[in-house]
């Protein structure tokens, strides 16, 4: 079983990329994030015919998120409880016998901003969402845009960038209380050493310098790591393809046995 996470940064200028990518590494279940569009523009039927189904949460210009899926899906939770102002970021389906959440996580702006400490309380109200409605010893996979580096070895200057936005220590403890309710990063599960990215800016070269972040994961439990065969970020499709200008994100993989 193959699945993905993939901030596709608007769908709009970006479904013939997605549907590329798709025929070439046919993923079973993919959560899809940012796809700035509301529900009924989703171009489902364009997936249907690629084989998926999708199930959305959208939202008007900006937000959004989706799982495809080559199976049907039951819908477990539209939106993060509590969190329903901070726009359209989270979707939990049971598919294929798991539970697969994805969610958008607030970019938070920076430390000044209002928005910062928002971030925070969404991450919390993650952590306890969990907590509360999730069974730890099931086949579960949270995954996403989460924006936050977890570590140093996440960002292409961690020392220098030490305490900016993405990578502070109140963000940090966040992301770990929700890995310890039961999660691990299937990435760093299988490479615990190599400095990979999921995120680079479009500007000043920053992929060609490789410039990025690792911000995407796919967090599972032990039931779903203990399946892992393989994990990775797929950099070719952060480049443009046959003439289609890709995200600012790469997709993240795994194959389950």
């Amino acid at each position: 079983m193959r699945v993905a996470t993939w901030n596709v940064n608007g769908l709009r200028a970006r479904q013939e990329y997605v549907l590329h990518w798709l025929r070439s590494r046919q993923p079973d279940v993919v959560g899809l994030q940012e796809l700035k569009m509301r529900d009924e523009q989703f171009p489902a039927s364009e997936f249907e015919a690629a084989g998926y189904t999708a199930v959305t949460h959208g939202q008007k210009s900006w937000n959004g998120v989706a799982v495809l899926a080559r199976e049907a899906m039951d819908v477990r939770q539209v939106g993060l409880p509590g969190q329903e102002d901070f726009g359209s970021r989270l979707l939990t389906v049971e598919v294929g016998g798991l539970s697969f959440t994805t969610v958008y996580v607030p970019n938070g702006k920076d430390l000044e901003h209002p928005d910062f400490e928002r971030k925070l309380a969404w991450l919390d109200a993650l952590g306890e969402h969990f907590r509360e409605h999730h069974d730890s010893t099931a086949p579960t996979i949270l995954c996403g845009d989460f924006n936050v580096v977890p570590e140093s070895i996440d960002s292409w200057d961690g020392d220098r960038l030490a305490g900016t936005i993405f990578h502070t220590e109140p963000e940090r403890t966040r992301i770990a209380y929700i890995q310890q309710w039961g999660f691990c990063d299937l990435f760093r599960r299988l490479h615990p050493s190599e400095k990979t990215f999921s995120w680079w800016d479009y500007r000043g070269g920053s992929f060609y310098r490789n410039h990025g972040l690792r911000i995407d994961f796919l967090l599972g439990t032990e039931a779903i790591s203990g399946r892992l065969q393989e994990a990775w970020t797929d950099r070719p499709y952060r480049k443009k393809i046959e003439g289609l200008t890709a995200s600012d994100h790469a997709p993240v993989v795994a194959d389950l046995n």
